[in-house]
């Protein structure tokens, strides 16, 4: 989910932080403003989010395929301590339970993501389909329904069918764009007539530059300054042509929705009044959201790229530019194949002005010419990447709304992480983050944002990417020590909860009582842990002591 490849600067900043509150954007208006109550709309949906490799487990059961992911966590090195996800939070197994818990909790939609190779193993429709990765999805998806709980489903979360990496190079090859229409066509026709909510691909910049600039991800390629490029261009087209897939074929039957979910970080410039500053903010969010959104909502990429990366590659002696173009018939293709934008969102940098000479090589983060710092004031529950900066989300919310026309928003993944050291289930920052990121929210609906939906990442903590089981996401603490993967309620469980049951923060009294009474009602579940602990660690000695000090009759 969600790792950065970030220069990570760190800067003592005094400035003053702004918030927009205005129905036009503006880099310099408006003052920051207090905590707000209030509460949301009538229908707006709260919910959780996870993603099939995270969470499934079952790597390799009743016919699943083998995933990009399942390859790359066994190349070693790859994954902090050698983690996989062959069995993270036994998913396949233990949905019944989870979906207990959401219904718990009152949830109104669960984002989960189907994966590719657990229907289509070898990743071609005409090859196999596997019934039971179908009778998967089915029962979960029924399940859900049954406990009013509307399934959004996410066709890409990531893991790619590794045939299709070996044999054509995934994202690389364009011939991915049919493959996949294939496999999303499969999934309207098996799944459609109760699944309303489509997102094609899950935070497309991740896919195409840790997975083939950096290498951090799978397939871990480092293509850089044109691998990037090639597999965001065969991703906006997938993207384009499952839109319209199901826009004639599918929705007059199905009435169903189809958007994308773009993650991004907000970028304000260190210095509001110095020009340099405010266009290289906007540069970094162009590079980073606008890659994608502008030729979905706009019919091509951002000028700003186009101008940035044609100049760059005319540096370095290049015929064309290292950035692909759209056909007048694309550009039309394209433009206008969202019924909603999915978004998501974890923290904000500052940017500034940074020239990097072509000499340097291509890169998609040389491009940009602009350098990423941070607060160091700014809360850090331990991730590297992950800062609390609410302010920073109402600004972003804000920037789309001005910037594509005020689109239909979800807010498809929205959390913060602890590392695995801790194993406090009193987890009063990321109370903390969701009272002051949703509060942000709220402020943006009153600003005029059209955001219908809020999910939570994550439901449980699970397997999160190149950082294995060190980061945890999660509402819930899943004991990965544990054979049964038990999942234990962190005190954010009854904050969350208390959130959807008031949709929103009725007033300053209520609320102050919530984390009070969501960290008393967490003390058990810590007992319980660290009952579980003991007996885990009690089992695993006794179990050494055997195999080292054999019990004989005879001495």
């Amino acid at each position: 989910m969600l790792q950065r490849c970030i220069l990570r600067l760190y800067h003592v900043l005094a400035l003053v932080l702004c918030v927009s509150a205005s129905d036009d954007f503006d880099w310099t208006k408006n003052e920051k403003s207090s905590f707000y109550y209030g509460t949301f709309p009538t229908g707006f949906s709260w919910g959780a989010g996870s993603s099939a490799y995270q969470t499934e487990g079952a790597w390799n059961i009743d016919g699943k395929g083998m995933s990009i992911w399942d390859a790359f966590a066994r190349k070693k090195g790859k994954i902090f301590s050698n983690d996989t996800g062959d069995s993270s939070c036994e998913g396949y197994y233990k949905y019944k339970d989870d979906i207990s818990l959401m219904k718990d909790m009152k949830l109104n939609h669960y984002r989960f993501s189907i994966s590719w190779p657990r229907i289509l193993p070898s990743g071609l429709k005409n090859e196999h389909i596997n019934e039971k990765g179908i009778k998967y999805y089915d029962d979960l998806i029924n399940m859900l329904l049954e406990n009013k709980i509307t399934p959004i489903v996410t066709l890409y979360h990531w893991d790619l069918p590794q045939l299709l990496q070996e044999k054509y190079g995934g994202w690389q090859n364009g011939s991915m764009v049919n493959h996949f229409n294939d496999f999303a066509n499969l999934c309207f026709e098996r799944f459609g007539n109760r699944v309303k909510y489509w997102i094609t691909f899950n935070n497309p910049w991740s896919i195409a530059v840790e997975g083939y600039e950096t290498g951090e991800h799978a397939p871990g390629l480092k293509l850089k300054g044109t691998g990037a490029y090639k597999a965001a261009h065969h991703i906006i087209k997938a993207h384009a042509k499952v839109w319209h897939t199901y826009d004639m074929q599918w929705r007059s039957k199905q009435k169903g929705l189809v958007g994308i979910s773009l993650t991004a970080d907000w970028g304000e410039p260190v210095d509001i009044t110095n020009q340099r500053d405010i266009e290289a903010a906007e540069r970094y969010i162009q590079f980073y959201m606008g890659w994608f959104a502008t030729p979905i909502f706009n019919g091509d990429y951002p000028q700003v790229m186009k101008d940035y990366v044609g100049r760059k590659s005319g540096q370095q002696g290049l015929g064309a530019s290292r950035l692909p173009v759209f056909s007048p018939q694309e550009k039309s293709y394209i433009k206008g194949t969202c019924d909603f934008l999915g978004l998501g969102h974890f923290t904000t940098r500052y940017v500034t002005m940074k020239n990097y000479p072509s000499g340097l090589g291509d890169s998609y983060f040389s491009d940009r010419d602009l350098a990423e710092l941070v607060d160091p004031q700014w809360p850090d529950p331990g991730s590297e990447w992950l800062y609390s900066v609410p302010w920073g989300f109402r600004r972003l919310l804000n920037f789309v709304k001005t910037q594509y026309g005020n689109p239909m928003i979800y807010v498809t993944e929205n959390g913060v992480s602890e590392k695995m050291q801790c194993t406090d289930l009193c987890d009063d920052w990321r109370m903390k983050y969701f009272k002051d990121y949703i509060n942000e929210m709220l402020k943006a609906l009153k600003d005029g944002v059209n955001v219908k939906g809020y999910t939570a990442w994550s439901l449980l903590d699970n397997f999160e990417w190149d950082e294995g089981f060190s980061e945890r996401f999660g509402l819930y603490y899943v004991d990965f020590r544990s054979k049964n993967k038990p999942r234990y309620p962190k005190a954010s469980v009854q904050f969350y909860k208390r959130i959807i049951s008031s949709n929103g923060f009725p007033n300053q009294r209520e609320v102050e009582s919530w984390k009070r009474k969501a960290v008393e009602t967490c003390s058990s579940s810590n007992q319980l842990l660290a009952a579980a602990r003991r007996k885990s660690q009690g089992n695993q000695e006794h179990a050494g002591m055997q195999k080292a000090w054999p019990v004989h009759d005879e001495v």
